[in-house]
């Protein structure tokens, strides 16, 4: 498999779970145990496959507000597959991180995510990332109140601020943005999901729910996003040479 013109950074909204398991005549907690298999599926294949960065939506900041019973269930799904894929991490060398408002969690799934991510630490293949208890608008509120600090501390002062310094701020400071946007299950929308970081992503959305996702429908969202022309609001080379013929 060639590894040429392969996003560097790929992130994922997995949606579906719920209405897949509602299809299948099943709670809703099945479909997100069938999602949790497909995480493997794809995480692996990415690794092997040239992926450097990788980063899924786990669980949002709005994701609380659900049911409790299903809240719990997806917390004791998180420590399950925290448990269970640390071997397979480490085998991978893959690196795991999080980001998100991570206090919120459980104080079993925290610890359990900080020792994983530790064991991983410093590996030299994909690294993968969690956005757990993630909201996009938490996070650059959390940036903002943390120059808002350096300010009243007499730092830096308010004009000294510009895009830069609030990336540096925010939870994905040391990974870069991400080329391809993929979401599962129909809906067109970002959800909360990196507002910042999505500026120039380009998007790819599949009907597909999340856990009939396949390692086919991932090479065919990069296969799209091949054929796209990235501009990053800049004219594209097809209308510079049009002006500069005319």
């Amino acid at each position: 498999m060639t590894h040429s013109k392969r996003p560097k950074h790929i992130a994922i909204i997995m949606d579906g779970n719920g209405r897949w398991a509602k299809a299948q005549s099943e709670p809703r907690l099945y479909g997100h145990r069938a999602g949790a298999k497909v995480v493997r599926e794809i995480t692996t294949h990415a690794a092997k496959s040239g992926i450097a960065y990788l980063t899924l939506y786990a669980f949002s900041h709005e994701n609380w507000k659900r049911p409790t019973e299903e809240v719990e269930g997806l917390m004791k799904l998180l420590w399950e597959y925290l448990k269970q894929e640390k071997a397979t991490l480490l085998k991978n060398r893959i690196q795991l991180s999080s980001i998100g408002n991570a206090q919120r969690l459980p104080l079993t799934v925290r610890t359990l995510l900080a020792s994983v991510q530790k064991a991983t630490q410093g590996l030299n293949g994909m690294r993968l990332t969690l956005a757990l208890s993630y909201g996009g608008q938490d996070e650059i509120t959390r940036a903002m109140q943390k120059i808002g600090q350096k300010i009243a501390a007499g730092h830096i002062q308010p004009e000294d601020i510009n895009p830069q310094m609030i990336e540096q701020n925010l939870d994905t400071h040391d990974m870069p943005p991400p080329d391809l946007i993929i979401r599962t299950s129909g809906e067109q929308r970002l959800s909360n999901f990196l507002p910042w970081q999505s500026a120039y992503s380009e998007f790819y959305f599949t009907d597909v729910p999340w856990p009939a996702f396949t390692v086919d429908e991932f090479e065919k969202a990069i296969a799209t996003y091949n054929l796209r022309d990235r501009r990053y609001g800049q004219a594209s080379a097809s209308h510079i040479q049009l002006v500069q013929g005319q």
